[in-house]
């Protein structure tokens, strides 16, 4: 298993385009736009806070999860697919969950990478805190890149092509980015639109993110419905992916 991670992770490397939307995008974004005045501001409708304290890192993190788990997973599956790399495999004593498996754990490190650059980076140039319940933080971590990656799945599963998979996934990516307040806080939404968002699978994310980050217990409403995608998107996916 851990030769299958490596091959992959050397075959990922091979092909920087996702690394550079992956973690130098959110990382660049999350450095110029701190320096914008108006995010380094006190904001009363953020509790007192700055949009920069734990807003914008929390958005630029599910941007690297969400660029991992909509395009850069269910493409390369996809293609794997499409190419006969998933057919041959099966013939061999190596199942092809075991390349899946790969994947998984591949994706995972990517965002778990680029979070971390963006906690620490950001720290050092713009001061914002580090998240104040760090175990809190990484467990709604793990559960939201894994119901983004449930989704992916999902896509890579129905996409009848290899070029489809991440149109798919980005197709859904920007709504759902919009939903969780990636460009207009959700404490400034409509209250309609910020009640359509609770029951999407990032705005959820995105919010308890920000809750551990400021030290404060996730809400339960945000775990389940990260649960439940998980749940339902791994489900459905594990049902209807085809390997050839």
């Amino acid at each position: 298993m851990n030769k299958m991670i490596l091959t992959e992770a050397k075959l990922f490397l091979r092909e920087p385009g996702a690394l550079i939307f992956a973690i130098m995008l959110p990382l660049g974004l999350l450095l110029v736009l701190g320096m914008i005045p108006d995010m380094r501001e006190i904001s009363p409708e953020m509790g007192g806070q700055r949009v920069i304290d734990n807003h914008l890192p929390a958005m630029m993190t599910i941007l690297a999860v969400v660029t991992m788990a909509l395009t850069v997973l269910p493409g390369t599956l996809a293609a794997y697919r499409e190419t006969g790399v998933l057919r041959r495999m099966s013939t061999t004593p190596v199942s092809p969950l075991r390349l899946l498996a790969a994947q998984l754990v591949n994706n995972l490190v990517v965002a778990a990478v680029a979070t971390a650059l963006l906690i620490g980076l950001g720290h050092l140039v713009h001061g914002t805190p580090f998240p104040k319940s760090p175990l809190a933080f990484s467990a709604v971590f793990l559960l939201g890149t894994a119901s983004m990656f449930g989704l992916g799945l999902l896509i890579a599963a129905l996409a009848p092509t290899a070029k489809s998979a991440p149109g798919i996934g980005s197709i859904l990516m920007f709504p759902l980015m919009f939903m969780a307040g990636m460009w207009i806080p959700r404490e400034l939404m409509p209250d309609l639109a910020r009640q359509i968002g609770d029951f999407l699978p990032l705005a959820p994310f995105g919010q308890a993110l920000r809750d551990t980050w400021a030290g404060h217990a996730p809400q339960t409403l945000n775990l389940v419905v990260m649960a439940a995608t998980l749940a339902v998107t791994g489900a459905l996916a594990a049902r209807l992916f085809r390997w050839q």
